[in-house]
């Protein structure tokens, strides 16, 4: 990808590319879709946070054997989790497995129009308050969506967490196109930044990536042909 916005990271790790190259196949059936989707997203999810966060001692504890050492934690540690409904929860439990304690999840729901393949949102359960509030106070928010195509969902997601007071997003992708993923990068620049897992070059007429995968949403949930 040419002259690429410093904001995006793709992934080089050969592990990733190959799981990639396994669930581009369409003989690749729903439980293996799933099990591919939650390994790219696990390595998408150690580059990124390895990248960015850092830890900071806690306090002490003692081991099995009685000795005492320093305990660490993550730092920022106030994080949370917005998959775009419904393909984004398959990468919800890769991206909580590796944090070390528990973080919310809040569910952002949009759909692409056909006609006009703009976003369409139909479902948002993030809290009332303002991501600022004391009550809510978050340092990062992490988008999970395995697909950008045109990008119009993505920029989406980030103008709706933009708006509610996110300080800083993550968006973690499986699969993307240059065109969707400079479009969503460009959203905001000094807030956003977006690890990919691979890009393709384009979509097709009906914004289907190429060669892509498919419809990964049916293809988790075997709606494929609904």
């Amino acid at each position: 990808m040419a002259s690429q916005p410093t904001n995006i990271h793709i992934s080089a790790h050969p592990c990733l590319r190959a799981k990639l190259s396994q669930l581009r196949s369409a003989s690749t059936n729903a439980p293996d879709t799933k099990r591919l989707v939650h390994d790219i997203s696990t390595i998408i999810a150690c580059e990124a946070l390895g990248d960015t966060l850092s830890t900071v001692e806690t306090g002490t504890d003692e081991s099995p054997l009685g000795y005492q050492y320093t305990t660490e934690s993550i730092s920022p540690s106030n994080i949370s989790i917005v998959p775009i409904l419904r393909s984004g929860l398959s990468m919800v439990d890769a991206v909580q497995t590796l944090l070390p304690s528990p973080v919310a999840v809040h569910h952002l729901g949009m759909y692409r129009d056909k006609a006009t393949l703009s976003a369409v949102e139909y479902y948002n359960n993030l809290p009332q308050h303002s991501a600022t509030d004391a009550a809510g106070q978050m340092d990062i928010a992490i988008i999970v969506d395995p697909i950008v195509a045109t990008g119009s969902t993505l920029c989406a997601a980030i103008e709706t967490l933009k708006d509610w007071g996110a300080p800083r997003i993550f968006c973690f992708v499986v699969l993307a196109t240059e065109g969707g993923l400079k479009r969503a990068a460009e959203v905001w620049p000094e807030g956003v930044d977006i690890w990919v897992g691979g890009v393709d070059p384009e979509t097709d007429e009906k914004g289907m990536i190429k060669p892509g995968l498919g419809d990964i949403g049916d293809r988790l949930f075997m709606t494929v042909g609904k």
